[in-house]
């Protein structure tokens, strides 16, 4: 490899590292900043979800059209342009009036988000060869895990003396550096579809059902969720059959039917991102509304999840390229079910030591299920649709997201109602936690099965193949 490959490589990963700690920041520091925009608009718990899932909505419906045309028109313009989008919206987000206009730019900055996220990791797989493949995954993972293990610090300390809206100002001021690298760093495109049709229809179909179905999700018992629902329903069956009979469909459906290791590695993302991504949602709200603590406080707890998963992603990365990326990943999520188990049993005055300790099992999870598990989808099909692929698992980790969200606003709906999170409801609150994360541990049970029954993208070779750690 010549000294230039290299400086491409590396200038690669910088930037997709800077790029990357910008998206998970704003969605850790914005949980934390939750209880905090809740007052000054005056939202009840159930629309607080929605400041989540607004930018979960965008990134879900429009990831898999975006990495179709990064594959087409090039990685590196997709990824300028979602810097772009999301500057923009960070700004914006600091002289936002009402808590609509909230949650109208949040979605902006899914959009932009999610363009980022597709990209990077596309771009990465072009540039690294297989044998290192795993190790620059895992640092750009540790990049996202720094990101949300400075979002809820960080978010607690500027929300607790500058007011929420100084996180966007700190967004804008990240997704410029970002910008400003890409401009002048990274050098060269990667676009291995060039030439081919980009699939309107189905794109269109695509983000139909997904936004349908969301939004139904979140009003099940209502005429109008019922509604969305059977439109969203519609709309997923018209693009299945749709995507199977065009000639350059949108998504390669065959990637799921010839390939298990690409399956049933998306569907454990899915199930994984499903059972974890509302726990910074709802423990920032136990820790401040139920336990009374300050934002900034309440950030350093919840740092303790992410700075393991930060410190041990590129060792599972690494460990990944050398040992089936199926048994690390396994072994991950098998660790995450036991702490979502232990959540359960979580009271107004269990001891934040004990919570702590809980936290930091689940970072051992995290970081031995996402880097490994991203190895295995990537590793597992061609150059020609890594920037598809990418979106895919990308995909399934925002709809993870998304459903995560939407079975904590049922519960809130359920057990806490159309109001404020006040002293008067917390046993309604607390109660809400004791529904939800054993279902959470449940659905992570799943998805430990979906895992192991992937299959090995290594056949050939001894999973314990003796190595040098880097």
């Amino acid at each position: 490899m010549s000294d230039q490959q290299r400086a491409t490589q590396w200038t690669a990963l910088i930037v997709a590292c800077v790029s990357s700690f910008l998206t998970p920041f704003m969605g850790s520091a914005v949980n934390i900043a939750v209880p905090a925009i809740g007052d000054e608009f005056g939202m009840s718990a159930v629309a607080l979800t929605w400041v989540a899932t607004a930018y979960l909505l965008a990134s879900a419906a429009f990831l898999l059209p975006t990495g179709r045309l990064a594959d087409l028109y090039g990685r590196k313009r997709v990824l300028r342009a979602g810097l772009a989008i999301n500057m923009v919206a960070s700004l914006l987000l600091v002289f936002v009036p009402s808590g609509p206009a909230l949650l109208a730019l949040r979605g902006l900055q899914g959009l932009g988000g999610q363009m980022i996220f597709c990209t990077n990791m596309a771009i990465l797989i072009s540039i690294f060869p297989p044998e290192q493949r795993g190790r620059a995954l895992g640092i750009n993972v540790a990049a996202v895990y720094l990101g949300l293990s400075l979002g809820p610090t960080l978010g607690g300390v500027l929300t607790h003396y500058l007011g929420w809206r100084s996180i966007f100002v700190f967004a804008f001021a990240l997704s410029a550096l970002a910008l400003i690298l890409v401009l002048w760093k990274l050098k060269g495109e990667w676009a291995e579809a060039r030439g081919e049709r980009f699939d309107v229809p189905g794109a269109a179909l695509y983000i139909l059902a997904v936004v349908t179905l969301v939004c139904g999700c979140n009003f099940p018992r209502e005429p109008a969720g019922i509604a969305l629902l059977a439109v969203g329903g519609a709309g997923a069956a018209g693009f299945l059959v749709w995507e199977l009979k065009t000639p350059q469909p949108l998504v390669d459906l065959g990637l799921f039917r010839r390939n298990p290791v690409f399956t049933f590695s998306n569907l454990a993302a899915l199930i994984h991102y499903a059972a974890t991504a509302a726990l910074s949602f709802l423990l920032s709200l136990y820790l401040q509304k139920v336990r009374g603590l300050h934002s900034h406080t309440a950030g350093l707890v919840l740092l303790a999840q992410p700075v393991v998963m930060a410190a041990l992603s590129p060792f599972a990365g690494w460990l990944s390229d050398r040992v089936e990326p199926r048994i690390v990943a396994s072994s991950g999520m098998a660790v995450t079910t036991l702490g979502l188990a232990l959540l359960a049993f979580l009271t107004e005055t269990t001891p934040l030591g004990w919570l702590v300790a809980d936290l930091l099992l689940l970072g051992l999870g995290f970081a031995f299920f996402s880097s490994p598990n991203t190895n295995a989808v990537m590793s597992s099909v061609e150059r020609s649709v890594y920037g598809v692929a990418s979106a895919i698992l990308s995909t399934m980790r925002q709809l993870g997201m998304v459903l995560s969200m939407a079975l904590v606003g049922l519960c809130l709906a359920l057990y806490v109602g159309g109001v404020e999170l006040t002293p008067e409801s917390r046993p309604q609150f607390m109660q809400c936690l004791k529904v939800a994360f054993p279902i959470f541990a449940g659905l992570c049970l799943l998805g430990l099965l979906a895992s192991l029954a992937r299959g090995n993208i290594r056949p050939g070779r001894s999973d314990r193949e003796p190595s040098v750690p880097p």
